[in-house]
């Protein structure tokens, strides 16, 4: 790997900060629903840090002391920069630890209730440039500043409980529909991130670069940003009946999105002008958080969902969309036709009742 010497692909260029900008202006519908009813439950933070007595946080800081870096400004002060400029730009107010590990595999994670940590492995910070490694990290100050080591950390343990409960009458099937339901909200949480990531790099294309790097490695010369996009909406689209299943299948244990789907997301987000608006300054604020409304958010949710089942061109969820259009126009049809036979004021017999009240049906 070459020296960090500051000259690969890093502009000079100050980035915008969004004081007391909420996680809420850049998380996933869906993911931001269940953050905000979670966060309305009176004496529920106080239950996350009961239950953190049951993962020993000191054993895991004890173990990255003594067999990981810890990156300071005397270690890794390149990474130190980037993790204070993220803190800056989402305004967190704090700065979270951050090792990096001996691992040649390509990854990161953030973990801790008591005291958020940031973990990168060796093999992530060799395959990423600077502005690249920015993303990263800001993805990282993502986890952070939503809290979604806290929750995670406690529905993993509220998983693991339901597990040992299958002999229960709701079964093992309705464990593994928590437990589905569960991967699904991880899955947008990595969404939501990839948006603080890009908040804080400000720089779509190294997002781009970052997030193909994660599926094809450092080969950069031989990728094309805009063809691994077009393979991602072929992978959307593309195949029949017995590939949309396979991949509803595939996703079932993921906690992340496939990569290149994390990268045709990311620029939809943009091209949606949420991206925008908050660069412009129009963004939630943190201290306005106690008021969300858990149903405005629910509201949103289910927008963003039926907005995506209504434009997919997967060949499974189209049959699925087409047989629910045709249903509601036979629902339509036979609700017509019995108006028009029965009507206000008329019995089943097509005769007005003598009482002059509409029938119900």
């Amino acid at each position: 790997m070459p020296e960090r010497d500051g000259s690969e692909n890093t502009p000079e260029r100050s980035r915008q900060r969004f004081p007391g900008i909420s996680s809420r202006a850049y998380e996933h519908p869906a993911d931001r629903t269940a953050l905000v009813a979670l966060r309305k439950i009176d004496g529920f933070d106080m239950l996350l840090r009961k239950l953190s007595g049951f993962i020993d946080e000191r054993k895991i800081r004890l173990s990255l002391l003594a067999d990981g870096v810890k990156v300071g400004d005397l270690q890794f002060p390149r990474l130190q920069t980037m993790l204070q400029d993220a803190v800056d730009v989402l305004d967190i107010g704090f700065m979270p630890e951050m090792y990096v590990v001996q691992n040649p595999i390509p990854n990161a994670f953030t973990i801790g209730m008591e005291r958020p940590t940031i973990v990168l492995t060796t093999g992530l910070y060799e395959l990423m440039d600077e502005e690249e490694m920015r993303f990263v990290v800001g993805h990282e100050a993502g986890h952070v500043l939503s809290g979604h080591a806290v929750y995670r950390t406690m529905l993993f343990w509220l998983t693991n409980f339901a597990t040992k409960l299958s002999w229960m009458p709701i079964g093992k099937w309705g464990i593994d529909m928590f437990i589905n339901a569960l991967l699904e909200w991880f899955r947008k949480a990595e969404l939501s991130c990839d948006r603080a990531g890009l908040l804080v790099e400000q720089d779509l294309d190294a997002a781009m670069r970052s997030l193909m790097k994660l599926a094809g490695g450092s080969h950069l010369a031989e990728m094309n940003p805009i063809a691994f996009l077009d393979q991602a909406r072929e992978h959307e689209g593309g195949g029949g009946l017995r590939e949309s299943i396979l991949k509803i299948m595939s996703l079932r244990e993921r906690t992340h999105p496939y990569t290149s789907i994390r990268a045709l997301e990311l620029t939809r987000w943009v091209e949606s002008g949420d991206y925008q608006r908050i660069l412009g300054g129009t963004y939630p604020r943190r201290e306005d958080d106690p008021q969300a409304s858990v149903r405005e958010e629910a509201k949103a949710a289910a927008n963003q969902y039926k907005e995506n089942f209504e434009k997919t061109t997967d060949p499974l969820l189209t049959k699925v969309r087409g047989f629910a259009d045709e249903v509601a126009g036979v629902g339509s049809r036979i609700g017509e036709t019995m108006y028009r036979k029965w009507g206000p004021n008329r019995g089943p017999d097509g005769v007005p009742d003598e009482d002059g009240d509409e029938d119900g049906i």
